[in-house]
């Protein structure tokens, strides 16, 4: 099950329970696929099937519970040990992954970060949740759902990020909803689906990153092919959960208290509407020119600092202490960076054993006959409940494993990205809790995990009929 390797540390979101400790099963397989792979090194030379051992070994014990980073680490020795390379070779392959692609994924998500501190410190996204709120207005619980569903779209679109952008929207909507009468589970209805339609559409996301270098295309295509049609159909249908769960949830006293409920005063700062306004403009400056020039994945490095320097100033910061937030939010993902070099470390090795052709030539005539439709169906299922890890990491593994297969099946681009877009985010809906889940909840002060899942439940079976559908319409 996927975890979301976008959330930033805008606003201190909710604690996350520690790591489980590592099983002894996983332990034990972990030595077993190590000692395999001294074996295979020592007796297989040359192209061989054996170096999807790495790619499985990684899967099944971060599937068991072992921390990313040690599952990661463990495939790469597995893979080394495979590929038996000389001191030299294995370095030099340790340096140019630093330079890969998939490294640079690691790197634009510190820097999304980076970038969440500083609209945070110059108040740019609480400025933007009641600037939505104030255009939604009070006049109806549908008008203010929209509205509410809108600033959290909006603020983890342009932040990237769930759970920080959250962090930051909803201490502003909780007494807005107290005063509409929201119970506790339609408030976390609805802060859930707009955060989650906003992460689908953020430009500069990793994992959205990740999906657009991995099928090739740019962010309007992203946006038509898969994520535009999430969102829509998020926001449709939010429009009819959250008045369902609110008269669902009205007769067991799950009201809040106004009393509990802080409203912050609003504060005229000529600096905060100036920095709103430079960083509105500057990102779709930066979401244009890179659809129209069909940027590439480096462009967000250059966007990102851009953008923190250009709102920052314009905000009252200086030029260091946009640094520290720039460098404090950074900071606190460095280990999302050291993952992403490390998968880049495992991928170059896998490539260099080379275990994708023997693939091809052994099976590719039998998946020829299997056809497109029925192929990306099966990995945008196995991504959904079978391939762990971060979700950029995620779209990163599901393509070096299925990519070229997949052209080779004759699956399109479009149908490409909405099986990595699903692969990726369908775990978030359901079917089971997790770490989002929580963090909505928590933020909502709500307790009631069924109705999460409930409501998570209501976007997961619609979304799956549509692009089933749009993947059927796209092979045929």
């Amino acid at each position: 099950m996927a975890y979301d390797t976008n959330t930033a540390v805008a606003a201190k979101p909710p604690a996350a329970a520690p790591p489980p400790r590592t099983s002894p099963v996983a332990t034990g397989l972990a030595l077993v696929g190590l000692l395999l792979s001294i074996v295979v090194g020592v007796v297989v030379d040359g192209a061989t099937m054996w170096g999807l051992l790495p790619i499985a070994l990684y899967a099944v014990l971060a599937l068991l519970g072992m921390d990313i980073m040690i599952a990661t680490v463990v495939a790469i020795a597995s893979a080394l040990l495979i590929l038996m390379p000389a001191p030299t070779a294995a370095a030099a392959l340790l340096g140019e992954s630093v330079g890969d692609q998939i490294t640079m994924i690691g790197l634009i998500i510190m820097l999304g970060a980076g970038l969440a501190e500083v609209l945070r410190a110059t108040g740019v996204a609480t400025q933007i949740v009641r600037a939505v709120m104030r255009v939604a207005g009070d006049r109806s619980r549908t008008a203010v759902a929209l509205g509410m569903m809108m600033s959290c779209l909006i603020l983890v679109a342009a932040l990237g990020t769930l759970a920080g952008a959250l962090a930051i929207a909803v201490p502003l909507l909780l007494p807005i909803a107290a005063k509409m009468g929201f119970t506790r589970s339609a408030t976390a209805s609805t802060i859930f689906i707009g955060g989650c339609a906003g992460l689908a559409l953020a430009p500069f996301a990793g994992s959205n990153v990740a999906i657009m270098d991995a099928a090739e295309v740019g962010y309007l295509q992203f946006v038509l092919y898969g994520a535009g049609p999430l969102a829509l159909l998020s926001l449709v249908l939010g429009l009819v959960i959250v008045p369902w769960m609110q008269r669902r949830t009205e007769h067991e006293d799950d009201f809040y208290d106004e009393s509990e409920l802080e409203s912050e005063t609003e504060v005229a700062d000529p600096h905060v509407s100036r920095a709103t306004a430079v960083f509105v403009v500057a990102l779709l400056a930066s979401v244009v020119y890179a659809t129209v020039t069909s940027a590439g994945t480096a462009f967000p490095l250059l966007a990102l600092p851009v953008l923190a320097m250009a709102t920052g100033l314009a905000g009252g910061l200086s030029p260091r202490q946009i640094a520290d937030r720039v460098y404090a939010g950074a900071a606190s993902l460095i280990s999302i960076f050291l993952l992403f070099w490390l998968l880049a470390v495992l991928f170059n090795a896998v490539n260099l054993i080379d275990p994708f052709t023997v693939v091809l030539e052994s099976y590719g005539s039998g998946l020829q006959n299997l056809g497109p439709f029925p192929f990306a169906v099966a990995i945008a299922l196995l991504g959904w409940v079978g391939v762990p890890g971060a979700t950029a990491a995620q779209v990163v593994l599901l393509d070096n494993l299925f990519g070229e297969l997949a052209s080779t099946v004759g699956v399109g681009v479009g149908t490409w990205v909405i099986v990595l877009l699903f692969a990726s985010k369908a775990d978030t809906y359901g079917p089971f809790p997790n770490a989002n889940q929580f963090g909505a909840l928590g933020l909502a002060r709500s307790t009631s995990l069924k109705n999460m899942l409930i409501t998570g439940w209501c976007l997961l079976i619609p979304a799956t009929v549509m692009y089933v559908a749009i993947m059927y319409i796209e092979t045929r």
